[in-house]
């Protein structure tokens, strides 16, 4: 036996194979990446990687108007017309019945009842209530499918945020569209699976911060987070080519990158080299695709009128929700408008007021749009946030203003397209709007069923991390039926 071949069987440890095969099936994944027919079998390019595991989608993708902070369930849609008999006075021990509140009202000596001071209508075929401040989505009730009984075991923002996101309240955990990333991919290969878009504060508005991770990717591949689309300046940054850097040089430059870390990625089969070559491909393909996506002078008329005047104002909510449809349009799978300021803890009248407008026209407008483009049917919206508010006033109660504190037991979302039913209320409340007495939807229940209208089995998309499958709705959660069409 020669040297040469005595070496080369000394190096065949268990450790040494295990690497080398490591490595092989990361470049068979970058190539899957590349060119994802070369594969062959169901990941092409242009098919969901997960339609021959799961069932027949209603929906092609997902859009999330998130109303961060909370807004009041009882002064936009959970009328409660006897409370008003009950202003002023102590909530009764029998409703609340020895649940926990948050330490901003329980130094209170009393939780005195706060009837809303908005007038309710009845509207649409199946009449159901709305508040004074929402006329336009009002006027699409027909389409949405209000759900009264949303309920969480979080009371404060963060850990509540954190928990409808990723399906924990501990951070850490991929969030939704990055599982809906993980398990569809996306039609478009010049924009990523799931985008990010944040509105403008209003001023004055109280809010919270909003971290990264609640669209990050957790224990995924990185390529699976979302892509947060700035207002001011380049909306990803460094997308442009700095000066003196044209469009071939940047091409050399990231083919010789590609060859570094391809070589790198052969030694040490480090997955997460895949995933950088794959974005830096992106970033590559987004330098045409996001100026593109983002330049709505070609929109007519008609349809910036109806979204309303801030709509040509980058950064704005009106701005965010055209800019989701154009998203939709263009394949992408997921995308999450955010719209912070809901969190009126006093003042919350003369509050909601300010902003109950800048979501109620260009939420209506995207139903309307997406509708008359034919897209509704195969897009499903979904309108709300991490909690609801208090019956209860939260500081001074006086006949015109008050105050409310954060409420996990019940509050009110709303869906549509996408296989949701439009033009029903599903659920109900207790006459103070604080316990569900009909109906009860948790969040892993809204999210399994946002899954199924995907085409995804919520217990089957999992992952495998340290020693366990974990999934978006962890070992729980019941696809709410009763509001799909079939």
């Amino acid at each position: 036996m020669n040297q040469h071949l005595a070496e080369i069987i000394q190096q065949q440890t268990r450790r040494y194979f295990f690497g080398r095969t490591a490595a092989g099936l990361g470049t068979a994944a970058l190539a899957s990446l590349m060119n994802p027919q070369l594969l062959g079998g169901e990941a092409a390019a242009d098919a969901p990687s997960l339609s021959a595991l799961h069932h027949a989608p209603t929906a092609k993708r997902v859009i999330w108007l998130f109303m961060a902070d909370a807004p009041s369930q009882l002064d936009l849609y959970d009328y409660k017309p006897k409370l008003a008999d009950f202003f002023d006075k102590d909530l009764p021990e029998s409703v609340r019945n020895g649940q926990r509140i948050t330490t901003m009202t329980s130094g209170q000596s009393r939780l005195p009842c706060a009837p809303s001071v908005f007038k309710f209508a009845q509207h649409g075929e199946h009449r159901a209530w709305i508040s004074e401040l929402l006329p336009n989505i009002a006027s699409i009730v027909d389409d949405i499918c209000i759900v009264k009984t949303v309920h969480t075991e979080a009371i404060n923002h963060d850990p509540a945020i954190t928990y409808i996101q990723t399906g924990s309240q501990i951070p850490g955990r991929p969030s939704m569209g990055a599982w809906i990333s993980y398990g569809l991919g996306s039609p478009n290969k010049d924009l990523p699976a799931f985008v990010v878009l944040h509105s403008r504060i209003p001023g004055g508005a109280q809010t919270q911060a909003l971290f990264s991770r609640l669209w990050g990717s957790g224990f995924l591949s990185t390529k699976h987070a979302g892509v947060a689309l700035r207002s001011i300046g380049d909306p990803v940054l460094y997308l442009s080519n700095p000066s003196g850097v044209d469009s071939e040089t940047r091409r050399r430059m990231l083919d010789g990158l590609s060859e570094l870390n391809q070589d790198r990625l052969n030694t040490v089969g480090d997955p997460e080299i895949a995933s950088r070559i794959s974005q830096y491909e992106m970033a590559f393909r987004m330098q045409t695709s996001v100026p593109d996506l983002t330049d709505i002078s070609d929109e007519p008329q008609s349809v910036l009128d109806m979204y309303g005047p801030e709509v040509k104002e980058p950064g704005t909510y009106a701005y965010n929700c055209l800019l989701a449809r154009r998203l939709a349009e263009r394949g992408v799978p997921f995308t999450q408008v955010f719209l912070r300021g809901w969190d009126h803890h006093g003042g919350l009248p003369g509050a909601i007021r300010q902003l109950a407008p800048a979501t109620d026209r260009p939420s209506a407008a995207l139903i309307r749009d997406l509708k008359q483009r034919g897209m509704l049917d195969d897009t499903l919206v979904v309108w709300g946030g991490e909690f609801g508010r208090t019956v209860y006033s939260q500081g001074t109660l006086t006949k015109d203003n008050y105050g409310r504190d954060h409420h996990p037991r019940n509050f009110t979302m709303w869906l549509a397209g996408g296989g949701i039913k439009g033009g029903q209320v599903y659920g109900e409340t207790d006459d103070f709007s604080y316990n569900v007495i009909d109906k009860p939807v948790h969040i892993h229940d809204l999210n399994a069923t946002i899954l199924h209208t995907l085409g995804v089995n919520h217990e089957r998309l999992t992952y495998r991390f340290q020693g366990r499958d974990f999934r978006l709705t962890d070992i729980h959660g019941n696809i709410v039926r009763d509001i799909l069409k079939s």
